[in-house]
């Protein structure tokens, strides 16, 4: 809950963006002078996402039968009428409009018309992102920066950019100046986020890289310690951005990337841009200029067309690209995408599969773990007693240290999720 407004609720779903939006839709509540509401926003990427959204909507009417409910975000966006045909539903608010001034104020009945329910326009026609900043995030020791809203790209399976629209980037400028406030907080961590992180600039005068973003925050906030990069796409990474994994160590040494699938022809089908080489290529020459970098990845898990054969390159991926952290999304087919209308695999098969890709997620996993004994690590204190480190590798630890500090921390084992470590030193402001 907020401290601006204690009865208002913020319920998110779904991805680092929608948690940064989430706060800016906060802010807007205050700002609006909004009280007794719920604020869902939700996320369309899964069928099942969506049925989560669904399902605490409804219990939140049980719950608090007085309370306004609203709803936004992706999954609001993409369907709104679904959720206007929900009775315990009082507004649908569309992505664009859920971060704007006014959006949550209370409506006045004019000419006793019915105040709108629905306030969602074309997201295609958006053009402008980020044109809001906030000053921190609640309840959480690392804030996040939307570089960047929406994709340009059309994967076969992705229902997101109907719910994003096309790619359009934020000021170099404005970043900066958020990434200096947030430092100013406190903030030993900043996240920059987006849908398509890596296709950053493309959409502005001089078409600047990702990387030249990254290079001017470290540059003009030197006292930022540490600055992170969400999901990336393994066809989009600039030169620029290599440099600063080989040559920045505020940079930190983590990439999770969106792989998807293991297997060519698959990725074809999804109409992915990468190919399996490539994406062990990307991940060599990280290694190669920055040896401690860790990787995750998003995988799906039983794509329309999957064989057997195909399935197991995805699962070979894990272990010869080194992924310790691993996403994996069981196929969900979404209606008005290509893959929707592709030849299906069986549920239960789709299931075993994604069973199996966990399970080698968790191999790849313990192996990193194990290659961290002995050594002290700088974590970033999230909550008491468990650290983040500079490769997102989680610690839990003994000793003291408070919630958005950074400790050194030496590594004594692990327990097969996270390391165990003790406090060795706080590291200075």
């Amino acid at each position: 809950m907020s401290a601006d407004n204690p009865d208002v609720d913020i319920v998110t779903f779904g991805c680092r963006l929608n948690a940064y939006e989430s706060e800016v839709i906060r802010k807007r509540a205050a700002e609006d002078g909004l009280s007794d509401a719920i604020v869902f926003n939700t996320c369309a990427v899964t069928n099942e996402a969506v049925r989560q959204a669904r399902q605490a909507i409804r219990k939140a009417r049980r719950e608090r039968p007085g309370a306004r409910l609203i709803v936004t975000g992706c999954a609001a966006q993409i369907d709104p009428a679904a959720f206007a045909a929900m009775p315990e539903v009082d507004l649908v608010l569309g992505n664009a409009e859920k971060s704007q001034a006014g959006a949550y104020a209370q409506p006045s009945v004019e000419d006793g018309a019915e105040p709108m329910r629905v306030r969602v326009n074309d997201i295609m026609s958006v053009r402008e992102t980020a044109g809001h900043l906030i000053d921190g995030l609640k309840d959480r020791a690392r804030a996040y920066v939307e570089v960047q809203n929406g994709c340009d790209h059309r994967c076969t399976f992705c229902i997101i950019p109907y719910g994003r629209g096309n790619s359009r980037s934020a000021a170099a400028g404005e970043v900066v100046e958020q990434v200096r406030r947030l430092a100013a907080e406190g903030y030993r961590e900043v996240v920059l986020t987006g849908v398509d992180v890596t296709s950053w600039g493309t959409d502005l005068p001089g078409q600047p890289t990702l990387g030249q973003l990254v290079a001017r925050i470290l540059k003009l906030v030197p006292e930022l310690p540490r600055l992170r990069l969400s999901s990336i796409d393994a066809a989009e990474i600039d030169p620029d951005l290599m440099r600063c994994l080989a040559t920045e160590p505020r940079l930190m040494p983590y990439l999770h990337l969106s792989l998807q699938a293991g297997d060519d022809m698959i990725l074809k089908r999804m109409k992915r841009r990468h190919s399996r080489a490539d994406a062990l290529k990307l991940v060599a020459e990280v290694r190669a200029v920055r040896p401690d970098t860790a990787f995750g990845a998003d995988l799906i898990a039983g794509f329309p067309t999957e064989t057997d054969e195909m399935f197991e390159n995805s699962v070979r991926l894990v272990e010869e690209a080194g992924l310790a952290f691993l996403h994996v999304f069981p196929f969900s087919p979404r209606p008005g995408t290509p893959a929707a209308r592709m030849p299906a695999v069986k549920r239960d098969v789709v299931k075993a599969r994604a069973a199996r890709l966990r399970a080698a997620g968790e191999a790849g996993l313990a192996r990193h773990l194990a290659r961290q004994a002995g050594r002290t690590l700088s974590g970033l204190v999230e909550r008491p007693g468990v650290a983040r480190a500079e490769d997102f590798t989680e610690i839990a630890f003994t000793g003291e240290a408070a919630v958005g500090q950074v400790a050194a921390l030496r590594v004594v084992g692990h327990d097969g999720r996270r390391l165990l470590a003790e406090t060795m030193v706080l590291e200075a402001a």
